[in-house]
């Protein structure tokens, strides 16, 4: 090493005798006469640096969250009735609040099971049950009723305003298809059904507005079928399927559909 060696350079004499365990040599004097700069230590490549990250990363995902703490009464509720209040929720029969403090006077507070109660009925789990369609049950896992065509309908809109927060897409084509769902399973006619659940809302109304031209349109095209088989003079289903080239399951699943919408629907209660 010379009096006239740049930092650099002495940087590129040290590390290897350092590393074989040599006693470090006496660093000289910089021409200027200042003192020689500390050699740096290297630098880790990138993909190093990375490699060193993701087990912190991986240990940060891994520790647990901490759990939503459950209001009293509703884990009084599951203690009770695992089986409405467990691992499968159902819808419950209109009145239940009032059941339940007749039958459990000491258990529950009047203001602590109506906030227990409207949880449990706000949770996603709870309306998903509601928007399938199933019936209402009592405390003892009895169907007691069908849940009213309007519920069904305000469950189905709730939990697509949840997913679209969520999610960020456009789930209006899915909504769609669920609103006309609901309304063949309702059993009413289409007008019927839209006095009942239109609200004040434009978005909602238009989103029904569209399910309920769908159902037209395919009511239309059943509707047409039907004329079409009755003017073939064809006696049998399957012979006109055949005749034009179509699944003759498929044929007489729909004819019998557009005769069963020949059938006035019974009107809104």
């Amino acid at each position: 090493m010379t009096d006239t060696a740049t930092p650099q350079e002495e940087i590129q004499e040290v590390q290897p005798a350092e590393a074989e365990g040599a006693a470090p040599q006496q660093q000289q004097p910089n021409a200027d006469g200042r003192p020689p700069r500390s050699p740096r230590a290297p630098r880790q490549p990138r993909q190093q640096q990375q490699k060193q990250q993701k087990p912190k990363q991986a240990a940060q995902q891994q520790q647990p969250q901490r759990a939503r703490k459950v209001h009293p009464a509703l884990e009084k509720l599951f203690e009770l009735y695992p089986n409405m209040f467990g691992a499968r929720f159902l819808p419950l029969k209109l009145g239940v609040f009032q059941d339940l403090l007749e039958k459990h006077p000491d258990d529950f507070k009047k203001d602590d099971l109506k906030v227990a109660l409207g949880l449990h009925a706000r949770s996603t789990r709870y309306l998903e049950a509601v928007a399938a369609g199933l019936a209402r049950h009592d405390l003892d896992g009895n169907v007691v009723e069908p849940v009213a065509p309007e519920h069904v309908h305000h469950a189905i809109l709730e939990l697509h305003r949840r997913r679209a927060q969520r999610s960020g897409e456009d789930l209006r084509p899915q909504l769609v298809a669920r609103i006309a769902r609901a309304v063949e399973a309702s059993g009413l006619d289409r007008e019927a059904y839209a006095v009942l659940v239109r609200s004040r809302d434009e978005e909602t109304n238009a989103v029904l507005d569209e399910a309920l031209a769908e159902l037209a349109r395919q009511a239309a095209k059943r509707e047409a079928l039907l004329r079409a088989f009755e003017a073939s003079g064809r006696s049998s289903e399957h012979e006109f399927a055949e005749m034009y080239g179509m699944d003759a399951d498929e044929v007489g699943r729909t004819l019998a559909r557009a005769r069963a919408d020949r059938q006035p629907a019974p009107p809104a209660a």
